[in-house]
């Protein structure tokens, strides 16, 4: 898929696939990402405890991020948040909606935008490299895998094995008739995740529930819920 489809989209503000609230599925499976065992009602508690006593040890990667409310989200858990995205306008308004003013370098592979706790790559999330992110503990991916056409979806894990080295991960993603629904987002299946991700990871599939409204309120779909491990 060309750059320039995204770009057209924040320059026209086509953004539905934006989530103004955040969404629910992080907070429910944010155990993942912050090492806290949990499977009950407790689960925000525990997270909450955690965060407090172990700020410094969590730095998760949000690629394709666009101006995401799960980023504060993160943040307000005491997350240190690296991000990558290809629209300078969605992170100008990223640090707008988080009060932050940024500060602003360039670099040949694009912009970097930091602020306390936060960096932002702005440019190609192809051209980044494991020395341009750092390490970090956890992957939360909600938007990258769903936004790329097939064939771009499995150099994007294969990138992402080498990017974060295999660092943990928190993926969501739809499945759908993708016959009945030009994406993006695309239909990500069980096993187009096993397929991709299977030589590095073992996955566990936590939740598939129904996609209330359904997708984009055209087709039935259902979230799924995976845990890279």
């Amino acid at each position: 898929m060309e750059h320039s489809f995204w770009h057209s989209k924040w320059n026209k503000n086509e953004i539905g696939f934006h989530e103004p609230e955040g969404n629910a599925l992080l907070v429910k499976y944010s155990h993942v990402l912050l090492n806290v065992k949990s499977d009950t009602a407790e689960s925000e508690a525990l997270v909450n405890e955690s965060a407090s006593s172990e700020k410094t040890q969590k730095r998760i990667f949000v690629p394709l991020c666009g101006k995401t409310k799960d980023i504060a989200w993160l943040l307000s858990k005491g997350c240190e948040v690296v991000g990558a995205e290809l629209s300078e306008i969605a992170i100008t308004q990223l640090f707008e909606d988080l009060n932050l003013t940024p500060t602003i370098e360039s670099s040949p592979k694009g912009k970097v935008y930091s602020a306390s706790h936060i960096t932002i790559f702005v440019g190609d999330i192809f051209k980044l490299t494991h020395e341009d992110i750092g390490v970090v503990t956890g992957v939360y991916d909600r938007a990258a895998l769903v936004a790329l056409p097939d064939g771009l979806r499995e150099r994007y894990a294969e990138h992402m094995v080498s990017l974060t080295r295999c660092a943990p991960q928190l993926l969501i993603t739809f499945d759908y008739q993708q016959s009945e629904l030009q994406g993006p987002p695309f239909c990500v299946s069980q096993s187009m995740v096993e397929n991709m991700y299977k030589e590095h990871y073992a996955i566990s599939l936590l939740e598939r529930s129904d996609l209330e409204g359904g997708l984009k309120k055209k087709v039935k779909a259902d979230n799924l819920v995976f845990t890279l491990s």
